[in-house]
């Protein structure tokens, strides 16, 4: 699942954008996660969130004027970005990945059947621009709260430079996988994802498993907003690290690792054990 070579020289991470779909449930919240095809080039048959890389078309300034709810001065402050456009830009392929992938069209002007139709030719190849543009269907930029902010490891062959967001999901609208990029995709409470991780069930990766661990330490959807919108994303890069044979990831904070302020919630670094990385602190 984790393609590790410390020998190679590092690749530029290319910007990613990924979202936390959340709905509330009867006894709490669930989150929405989808299973990566298992011929995919990365994360293999890993049950994540719906996501993916940034495309140049995201910045296009006939998107970014469909984009609703959110500045791009305010964009920037909220993710700690230095480029408010480029921040904005990330909105619109989160925005973008959670439609193809998961059928959830964070916006507004679509009725189910536009909405089935639109998803059905952007998985096509067609642009979004044009769809959104035939049925004046707008973006909300402010449906997204920045949650967190990863960058693979240098070690990784591809790497990306992710940014977590989270969100609502809308209740007239129901999430479902794409069939092409993933597999299946369901919703989880997240005490019950880890259960089934911890049952080897389902495969998390480390971004996946922390996150999963920090919702399951919300009591609800409002909690968690409340606890992302009080904080900036910093990155976390994680460094391969080896001690008497057991590998690690370590986080920042990790008295192994190279930046010694910690930047996220929970244990410093994730131990493989028995094929899977679990968070463990030193």
């Amino acid at each position: 699942m984790i393609e590790l070579d410390p020998s190679a020289p590092p690749v530029t991470p290319r910007d990613a954008a990924t979202v936390i779909l959340v709905r509330d449930e009867a006894d709490g919240f669930s989150v929405f996660m989808v299973k990566r095809h298992a011929k995919s080039g990365f994360m293999a048959g890993a049950y994540v969130f719906p996501g993916g890389t940034l495309d140049e078309g995201d910045a296009a300034p006939g998107l970014l004027a469909r984009l609703r709810g959110r500045s791009a001065d305010e964009a920037a402050a909220m993710m700690g970005e230095d480029d408010g456009t480029r921040g904005l830009a990330l909105h619109v392929a989160a925005l973008r990945e959670t439609f193809e992938e998961a059928g959830v069209l964070l916006g507004d002007g679509a009725d189910e059947a536009e909405l089935a139709a639109s998803r059905a030719a952007l998985n096509d190849g067609a642009p979004l621009l044009p769809i959104l543009e035939e049925h004046d269907i707008t973006l909300r930029a402010d449906a997204l709260t920045p949650w967190s902010r990863w960058v693979t490891p240098t070690a990784e062959r591809r790497r990306y430079d992710a940014r977590f967001f989270l969100a609502r999901a809308p209740r007239a609208q129901e999430a479902a996988h794409d069939r092409v990029e993933v597999t299946a995709g369901e919703w989880l409470a997240p005490h019950a994802a880890l259960e089934r991780f911890e049952a080897g069930v389902i495969s998390l990766p480390p971004p996946t498993l922390r996150t999963v661990e920090q919702l399951a330490g919300h009591r609800s959807i409002d909690d968690a907003i409340a606890a992302a919108r009080a904080r900036v994303p910093a990155p976390v890069q994680p460094e391969l690290h080896q001690d008497a044979g057991v590998m690690a990831l370590v986080l920042p904070g990790d008295p192994a690792h190279s930046i010694d302020e910690r930047r996220i919630d929970g244990p410093t670094r994730f131990v493989l054990e028995d094929g899977k990385f679990r968070s463990v602190d030193p």
